[in-house]
């Protein structure tokens, strides 16, 4: 992998496998709609620090790279550069997209073999296409599980919210096609696990090599409290799911080590998950 230090973090798994992560910008949500149903006394302390004057918290884009003897794999795309000013200011939409983000860290779109997607709302698929409408990463097969498709293009307002429908639209006849039906190894050492919860077919993304496992939980595993089974986000659309998912994975990700990347933590982005007491905490590693 032809990377420079412009990565915000990169380790070796073993057996040629080889992991960095990636940030492909930043945008801001509301603070409360992140906790959900979550009283604000028991949150407040977590984010004093950090939540803006409008009670937004800044959200940053976190992809990864996988180098594996397979293959190379991109999980994640960001918003992308496919956004108008009004939108920009909005989600107030900062920084590098992943293009050029990839391209100032010294890797090549076009090597990119699979982009594997957690799920396909607006801050995760919106990278897949170019500036121009062209591919971004022309010669990758590009997965999310088809049930995720089938949410993605529903007509039910609360999901279009979440979803950048006409951009999905111009992508689906090819990618829709290499979508992932359940648990599926994409390349070998590169699982994807349907979990559900947070949209209708979020998936997560199972990395192993000779000498540890990565995992990149999707948007189930935002921010370092969501290290606790029992929050979740008014972002989830089956919370339910959630809350059983994320205790099923956790308690495997603690008993194996597992490096976790989170989602959308600008701070300390990289980290393991360890029992506290009936739940889990999170434990940075940088």
């Amino acid at each position: 992998m032809a990377l420079n230090d412009a990565v915000d973090w990169k380790a070796e798994l073993g057996g040629g496998v080889r992991a960095a992560l990636i940030v492909a910008g930043s945008f801001r949500s509301d603070a409360g709609t992140l906790f959900g149903p979550v009283p604000r006394l028991l949150w407040d302390r977590l984010v004093a620090d950090e939540i803006d004057p409008e009670g937004r918290l800044g959200q940053a884009l976190n992809c990864l790279l996988i180098e594996t003897p397979a293959g190379r794999v991109l999980v994640e795309t960001g918003i992308g550069e496919r956004v108008d000013e009004k939108v920009r200011a909005m989600r107030a939409y900062e920084g590098p997209a992943i293009l050029p983000a990839l391209r100032t860290a010294g890797f090549d779109p076009g090597s990119v073999d699979l982009v594997a997607l957690s799920h396909l709302h607006f801050d995760h698929a919106g990278g897949i296409l170019g500036a121009d409408g062209s591919l971004a990463f022309p010669r990758a097969r590009v997965v999310a599980q088809v049930d995720e498709w089938r949410h993605a293009l529903d007509d039910n307002p609360r999901l279009q919210a979440s979803y950048d429908q006409a951009e999905l639209r111009l992508v689906h006849p090819w990618a829709g096609a290499m979508a992932a039906d359940g648990d599926v190894e994409v390349l070998p050492g590169v699982s994807v696990v349907r979990t559900g919860g947070h949209s209708g077919g979020h998936q997560a993304v199972i990395v192993r090599g000779t000498e540890g496992t990565l995992a990149f939980i999707g948007d189930l595993f935002m921010r370092p409290w969501s290290a606790n089974p029992r929050w979740v986000t008014s972002f989830d659309d089956y919370p339910l799911t959630s809350v059983e998912v994320k205790a099923r994975l956790f308690a495997r990700a603690a008993e194996e080590g597992w490096t976790i990347v989170l989602s959308h933590e600008p701070r300390h982005p990289v980290g393991r998950i360890v029992p506290d007491r009936d739940r889990y905490r999170y434990v940075p590693l940088v």
